[in-house]
């Protein structure tokens, strides 16, 4: 066994760790726990709790936590000892099984969205069996959901979960209409590429921007960017290489099974890609490797921005999530067989999911929606805010000749019938070139594009699970009450086709064209957060939600409010650093230059009292009138901000913040970047975006 062999998912409890360590009953039970969902009760849960606690100790931990992930969008643990007293005055080292299946930390401080009072701070965390423990700096993390009291969801997994029940549900429906009697479960799968810029520590220190927001409120751009695309997949520094080295043995002892990396179209911008797991434990991986990239990084001297625009002026950062659903029996669902069976089958599922995310468009969007994401979409870097699919040339004849009951091609004689003959072969890899689609077909999977870098995978496949599986639901209701499967199915199929072709789209996202051929389709285009927001409530929504038991209507209440009071917080953070960093750094900087410019004026004058000096006259009424516009643009952000307590509701702060401070930022910006253009380098109060995004040698 080589190095990396041994060292992968050595600090998980994983499979052949429990195979090695756990009675072949209490074995037995837990997978039935993990890949059926039976109950384990609490006597085999004292046998795999004692089973764990040894592996632990045995590789040097002390401590044990739950480890879930609140609505803050970040993970959150609180540590406890294994040390217990043994009545003597010594300890000694215990763990027992309710410990493990369910936790009590303090609730007060999580955002509930007013799910529960301050005086009700109980929350509660319950183990996640389908996802595996590991050891991490010397802690048991057991990867856990989290509820309050009362039993509602306080945190992204529960919701995911139950999506993923759901649509297990209702695919084995589909599947025994086809005559599948052995498959026995259906999970979705992820595979989430992770996108990040790494800066060095000494530059992003001096950057109060960087350390209070995690992206640039000011600079202009480098004389230098993107344009020469020579970042791209180029040779990695390294220093850079000697992260990645380092990351990818950290994240291998954990079981996250990073696989590619590369460096990034931007400068200083890179990626990482996973091979896909389960949606659950994807999910619990990504928000692994975030923390562990921003560890790493800083044993290297280096900061990982994970903000979905570090930069102005160069491409951002997002993460694409490579979505699909598999058997038990390692069926991909959506892979194209070679049977009318088979082709039937994934028509079907793909007619699902193109009827889902046209009727759930807005939800999809909402799922990708936030501050940092709104610099992104539909800014030539990233998908626009218009959902549409993209599924390649080739499945769109298929699907126009189901439609219209026609040929495929010209070689094709004989009329499409699903279920009677057989489609042309699909090409095995029919991979989307088209990088300005939100949501496409990729040959085996799709490819949902619109994901902000920093954010939990957790939200956009709860979504697309749930969608997915409510479509499933009217497809299985329709074809059990049919007398014909085959009729039927071919009907469901055509009709589906037509009524939701709208969303197929193959063309250039980033063309204005586009824009308006969206419209007159009737598709949304929420450009920004609080337009996206204010739709999460609409009823269609709350029925999918209530409906699948996914989230009750005062969970997505919760949320609601939540999404609203993260947007406002994050820009009304951002409005206060720019005022401060104006006030104490850029005004300053600047009047220090000016003073200096005409201290050098006057001393040439007295030199020589006839010489020109139109270049001093004109740098500083530039400078003076630059100024001016800060200082204007600061006072007037000042005074918007103020304006804000006047407004009762969370909704209107959001929509003032978009309609009015963020305008008032821009000008701010517009100003002092200006500012940073003609004053001396060693006026300027802080390093450059030459500096930061060339200085990682």
């Amino acid at each position: 066994m080589n190095e990396v062999t041994s060292m992968f998912g050595s600090m998980v409890f994983d499979d052949a760790t429990m195979k090695e360590r756990l009675p072949k009953e209490t074995y037995v039970a837990m997978q039935n726990t993990i890949k059926k969902g039976k109950h384990l009760d609490i006597d085999l849960a004292n046998v795999v709790a004692n089973a764990m606690k040894d592996w632990a100790i045995e590789k040097g931990a002390t401590h044990f936590t739950h480890w879930f992930q609140p609505l803050t969008g970040i993970t959150a643990e609180k540590h406890d000892s294994f040390i217990s007293p043994d009545g003597s005055g010594r300890v000694i080292m215990e763990f027992r099984g309710k410990e493990l299946v369910k936790g009590e930390p303090d609730a007060s401080s999580f955002p509930s969205g007013g799910l529960r009072a301050t005086f009700e701070a109980r929350g509660y965390t319950a183990w996640d069996p389908t996802s595996y423990a590991f050891i991490k700096d010397k802690t048991l993390y057991i990867p856990t959901a989290f509820c309050s009291f009362a039993g509602d969801a306080l945190d992204k997994k529960t919701p995911l979960l139950r999506s993923m029940e759901v649509i297990n549900k209702q695919t084995l429906r589909i599947l025994r209409l086809f005559g599948n009697t052995e498959t026995t479960s259906v999970k979705t799968t992820v595979g989430a590429e992770q996108e990040y810029f790494l800066v060095t520590q000494e530059l992003f220190d001096k950057r109060p921007d960087l350390i209070f927001t995690g992206r640039t409120l000011f600079g202009k751009k480098a004389p230098k960017g993107q344009e020469l695309e020579d970042h791209y997949f180029g040779t990695i520094k390294p220093k850079v290489k000697e992260f990645m080295e380092d990351l990818d043995e950290e994240l291998w002892r954990l079981g996250v099974m990073a696989k590619t990396e590369h460096n990034e179209v931007a400068p200083a911008q890179h990626e990482l890609a996973p091979i896909f797991s389960t949606t659950n434990i994807a999910t619990d991986h990504n928000q692994l490797t975030m923390e562990i990239m921003q560890k790493v990084a800083r044993r290297h001297g280096l900061v990982c921005l994970l903000h979905e625009k570090p930069f102005e002026g160069v491409n951002g950062s997002g993460k694409h999530n490579n979505w699909s659903i598999s058997t038990d029996n390692g069926i991909n669902l959506l892979e194209p067989g070679d049977t009318p069976a088979e082709n039937a089958q994934f028509l079907l599922f793909l007619a699902a999911i193109i009827k889902a995310v046209d009727e759930y468009q807005d939800l999809l969007r909402i799922s990708v929606a936030s501050a940092g994401n709104d610099h992104r979409l539909g800014a030539n870097e990233a998908p626009p805010a218009i959902i549409s699919i993209f599924v390649g040339d080739e499945i769109a004849a298929i699907l126009d000749a189901v439609e219209k009951e026609s040929h495929v091609g010209s070689k094709e004689k004989e009329l499409l019938r699903i279920g009677v003959h057989v489609l042309p072969k699909f090409p095995k890899d029919t991979t989307d070139r088209n990088r300005t689609s939100p949501f496409a077909f990729t040959g085996n999977k799709f490819e949902f594009r619109m994901l902000g870098s920093s954010q939990s995978i957790g939200d956009p496949n709860t979504v697309l699970n749930t969608a997915v599986a409510q479509v499933l639901r009217e497809f299985a209701d329709e074809l059990e009450a049919a007398d014909d499967f085959k009729s039927a199915l071919h009907s469901l199929i055509r009709r589906t086709i037509k009524e939701h072709k709208r969303i197929i789209f193959n063309g250039n996202g980033y063309d204005d064209k586009w824009i308006k051929e969206a419209e007159k389709r009737g598709l949304s285009n929420f450009k920004t957060t609080p337009e996206a927001l204010a739709h999460f409530m609409d009823q269609k929504n709350i029925d999918l939600f209530v409906g699948n038991k996914v989230m009750s209507y005062n969970e997505m209440k919760a949320r609601d409010e939540i999404m609203f009071e993260n947007y406002c917080k994050i820009l009304n953070i951002e409005a206060l650093t720019m005022s401060d960093m104006a006030r104490t750094q850029i005004i300053p900087s600047a009047l220090r230059y000016s003073g200096a410019v005409a201290d050098t004026a006057l001393k040439k004058r007295s030199l020589m009292p006839d010489i020109d000096l139109s270049y001093e006259e004109k740098l500083l009424g530039s400078l003076t009138s630059l100024i001016n516009k800060a200082d204007a643009a600061v006072n007037a952000l000042d005074s918007k901000l103020a304006d804000l307590k006047k407004l009762s509701t969370v909704n209107e702060v959001a929509f003032a913040y978009k309609d009015k401070i963020i305008p008032v930022m821009d000008k701010l910006r517009a100003a002092a970047d200006e500012l940073e253009l003609i004053t001396a380098k060693e006026y300027l109060p802080y390093p450059t975006y030459g500096e930061l995004l060339f200085g990682v040698k």
